[in-house]
């Protein structure tokens, strides 16, 4: 490797060693690098550009604009700009709706913007899909994940690579991708909203985790995201047993999902794996409380409604739970 300032050395070796430890590329790979236009973001695209001959790999570059704040398009501009530096397509897509009433803007916000992606990369023929979710956003995670009271599945964080979507920067801290950032003379943009403590990540992120850290040590996110690692490979095989389990019981539709129970699964840890795999398919942030609301309407006698979370409703009917965004009906 040519000689970098020391901050984007330390950041490419770490990358090159979880790419190669997580096979994330593949020699031709046309990889749509998910660009925000922040820091974390702006570090993952400048990385796999420095590496791209290392693994053989094209680039192309995807910005989403959520139109939540009056400034926003500026962020597309700025990635735009990057992209044309660096010579790589930039693919720009706006979203063409909002959050419903009482919908959560986050979980709104992450849906349609990888339905989004999921669109381009598909048009461009990309095989990979690539992300800045960094050590800190694993962390985070887990730390959400724990405080929720959810199973496996969260305890396990964000995988390295799951399918086509890989995360390049996952063993890469935030104080090395600023410094990274500020060696080679770059100014992502930074959101406000991602400071604003009353959302549940930001708290995580700005109170929670600095305490563990002050009572732990620095090394405690690095620790929390080995934790999440050992999890991992039990939450795999529980996606394993999902997928047995789901044969004929999973109705996938427009607007959500029915559950077959008849013949009747009686296991409650049965109950959640098929669950789950109903709302992953909508693109939806599933809370433990959805998942044990469809379970406890799946055990129980028909004709029970359940609200869920960000508008989902729930309703048990006769050999049926169906899921869905609107009121269901029988």
């Amino acid at each position: 490797m040519p000689r970098r300032p020391p901050a984007v050395a330390r950041v490419l070796e770490r990358v090159i060693k979880t790419a190669r430890e997580h096979e994330m590329f593949r020699p031709g790979d046309l990889v749509l690098v998910s660009c925000s236009g922040g820091p974390d973001s702006v570090c993952l695209l400048y990385s796999l550009w420095h590496l791209r001959r290392l693994f053989k790999i094209r680039l192309a570059v995807f910005h989403f604009d959520h139109k939540l704040r009056p400034d926003s398009a500026k962020d597309g501009a700025y990635v735009r700009r990057l992209a044309e530096r660096l010579k790589l397509p930039f693919h720009l897509r706006v979203a063409d709706d909002a959050p419903l009433k009482g919908e959560s803007v986050e979980a709104w916000g992450w849906s349609s913007r990888r339905r989004a992606r999921s669109e381009v990369a598909a048009e461009i023929g990309a095989t990979k899909v690539a992300r800045g979710h960094t050590l800190d956003d694993q962390a985070e995670s887990v730390l959400m994940a724990l405080v929720s009271g959810m199973g496996v599945a969260g305890l396990a964080g964000i995988a390295p690579k799951a399918d086509a979507e890989i995360e390049p920067l996952i063993d890469v801290n935030h104080e090395d991708i600023e410094a990274f950032c500020r060696a080679l003379g770059l100014r992502p943009r930074r959101d406000p909203t991602n400071m604003d403590t009353s959302k549940s990540r930001a708290a995580v992120r700005h109170q929670l985790l600095p305490s563990i850290e002050a009572i732990a040590g620095s090394g405690a996110k690095r620790a929390i995201a080995r934790a999440a690692s050992h999890v991992r490979p039990f939450a795999v095989a529980a996606a394993r047993e999902g997928t047995v389990l789901m044969d004929g019981r999973i109705g996938y539709r427009d607007d959500g999902f029915t559950l077959k129970i008849d013949p009747p699964l009686t296991s409650g840890s049965a109950l959640r794996v098929v669950a789950l795999f109903g709302f992953r398919h909508m693109d939806h942030r599933t809370t433990e409380s959805d998942v044990a609301a469809v379970v406890d309407l799946a055990l129980g006698r028909p004709g029970r409604r359940r609200d869920l979370s960000e508008g989902l409703k729930a309703i048990r009917e006769k050999e049926y739970v169906r899921v869905s965004r609107s009121s269901p009906e029988t």
